[in-house]
């Protein structure tokens, strides 16, 4: 092997072990995953920053990126704010006060879906039974972070920003009440 087609083999060897090699950088678009060492060792305090345009939330301690999670925030007519907010209370298993559905007292059927008690009204021999909002990160009224079960592409939400639960878990157990959240466009 001359020593040019040795160079080439070695960096080859070099471009194939640092394409393999699992980095940040490599990994904030489109992928979820989260540094759970690099969180609770790195120093500095945490943040959280949420880009509506890339339908993505970013988790730092210490200005270090530690994970990034795919997101769905609020839909037309519910749109997410932009904004600099800060966690104002978390919630592990949190149930909404608005949107859910009409559930028969007597069967434990839902009988409708996908109300909104600020506009359906509760029909007769029903309840009224929150969508499941766990890990919610409240930081904006009620808006917050939380897991979903959809979470597409785009936004889908009623304002809050939906996120994968194994995620939302992450998100939850690293933030703290005063953590800054950023929300962007």
């Amino acid at each position: 092997m001359n020593v040019q087609q040795w160079y080439l083999a070695a960096l080859a060897a070099c471009l194939v072990a640092a394409l393999a090699t699992p980095t940040a950088q490599a990994n904030t678009r489109g992928v979820n995953w989260f540094d759970d060492h690099a969180a609770a060792n790195s120093s500095g305090s945490p943040s959280i920053r949420i880009d509506l345009s890339e339908q993505r939330a970013y988790f730092y301690k210490g200005g270090r990126l530690v994970g990034v999670s795919k997101v769905s925030s609020g839909k037309p007519g519910y749109r997410t704010s932009p904004g600099h907010f800060r966690v104002l209370s978390k919630h592990p298993n949190h149930r909404s006060t608005i949107y859910g559905s009409f559930v028969d007292k007597r069967t434990g059927r839902v009988v409708k879906a996908d109300v909104n008690t600020r506009e359906d009204r509760r029909p007769p021999g029903t309840y009224y039974r929150g969508a499941k909002m766990n890990h919610y990160i409240r930081f904006n009224g009620g808006v917050g972070l939380h897991a979903s079960g959809h979470v597409p592409n785009y936004p889908a939400s009623h304002g809050c920003v939906r996120m994968p639960p194994h995620m939302a878990q992450k998100f939850y157990r690293f933030a703290r009440v005063g953590t800054p959240v950023r929300v962007t466009w």
